[in-house]
Parts: C-alpha cells; sequence; structure tokens
C-alpha cells in the first residue's frame, strides 16, 4: 500500500475572486472563469514584480495552457486574492507558487484595466494591485504548469521590446511596470 502526501490539484477557475466597485471596495464574489467572460466583471487581482540588486526585473512568460494570455510574457508573477484575504498574502503564496520564490512583498499601488483576449475570448477587467520586491539571492524555480520561461531584463530594454513586439506581452505589463517604476523612482509614466 502506498501512501501518498500529493496536494491535491485545484481547478484556479472554479475559485471565487472578490467583485469591487469602481473605488476598489469589495461588492461580492463570483468564481475565476464567471469573472473572466465577456464582457468582463471588475474583481480584485494582483501582479508582482520583482527585482533584483542590478535593478533589472524578472518577468515570466505564461505557459500554453493558461486560459488568459497563453504565452505572453508578464510579470514576475500574478493571481488573485481569495475574498477578504489580504492582498500580500495572497501573492506571497503565489509567487512560491508559481516561480518557486520567496520575498519580502511591499504593495505600490493599482493599476485598472480591461483586456480582451482574441485568441481565448476571455476578458481581464481587473482592480489590480501591483506588488514589488527585491530578490537578493535565489534563483526561480517555476512551475511547467504555469510558467514556460524566464527572464531577467533591464527596465529601459523591456520598454523597447514591449514598444518593437507589443503583442508578445501581456496587456497589463505597461500599466504594471508604470505603476512599480513610479513608486519606486518617483518618476512619472513614460
Amino acid at each position: 500500500m502506498t501512501d501518498t502526501l500529493a496536494q491535491p490539484i485545484t481547478d484556479r477557475e472554479a475559485l471565487p475572486v472578490e467583485l469591487v466597485d469602481d473605488e476598489g471596495n469589495a461588492i461580492g464574489t463570483c468564481p475565476v472563469s464567471q469573472a473572466h467572460q465577456s464582457p468582463g466583471q471588475l474583481h480584485r487581482a494582483f501582479s508582482v514584480l520583482l527585482f533584483d540588486n542590478a535593478g533589472r526585473v524578472l518577468l515570466q512568460q505564461r505557459a500554453a495552457v493558461k486560459t488568459r494570455f497563453p504565452s505572453q510574457w508578464a510579470n514576475t508573477c500574478c493571481g488573485h486574492p481569495a475574498p477578504g484575504e489580504p492582498v500580500v498574502a495572497a501573492a506571497t503564496v503565489r509567487l512560491a507558487e508559481e516561480m518557486g520564490l520567496a520575498t519580502t512583498l511591499t504593495e505600490v499601488g493599482v493599476y485598472r484595466y480591461h483586456a480582451e483576449d482574441a485568441a481565448t475570448g476571455r476578458v481581464e477587467f481587473e482592480w489590480d494591485h501591483v506588488l514589488v520586491g527585491l530578490l537578493a539571492a535565489g534563483s526561480p524555480r517555476p512551475d511547467p504548469a504555469e510558467v514556460a520561461a524566464y527572464v531577467w531584463i533591464q527596465p529601459d530594454a523591456l520598454r523597447d521590446a514591449l514598444t518593437d513586439d507589443p503583442d508578445a506581452y501581456t496587456p497589463w505589463l505597461v500599466g504594471v511596470l508604470d505603476v512599480a517604476e513610479q513608486a519606486l523612482t518617483g518618476r512619472s509614466p513614460r
């Protein structure tokens, strides 16, 4: 007889998200899959950007099996807190799950956006809490079910790449980068 301690597989699309109003106040819940059906329902989310000591930012390429914006490059990790769950706590757990990393995260602002994924027919309509952190040691150990690849890149080089080939990147990445850079440097978004 084999004793298995494996974690059960979670259907992330069935998990609840917190719906919010135009000021970010909680107004209800629904499953992830429902929130992302056209035209989308505004809901709480988070995006994490990790930087290293050289000022580079860590990006991930989303796995091809993602239901929204598969195979595109995005911020270090992202997700949805459970209804009522503190954003930093949820982001810390998700960073470990997706990228195998742990560091202190700080919320630096909110980026609200609406984006339609023509390839999948799904919609992102998010009140996106932007969190940043410094990864001074350690290397990513991404979950291949979530992340196809990762890269460290200087923010200026990333902005050039976003201009040269915008379709290779998720539609929220530039806004998340703007919020993070403004908080970290005091510079206005470009």
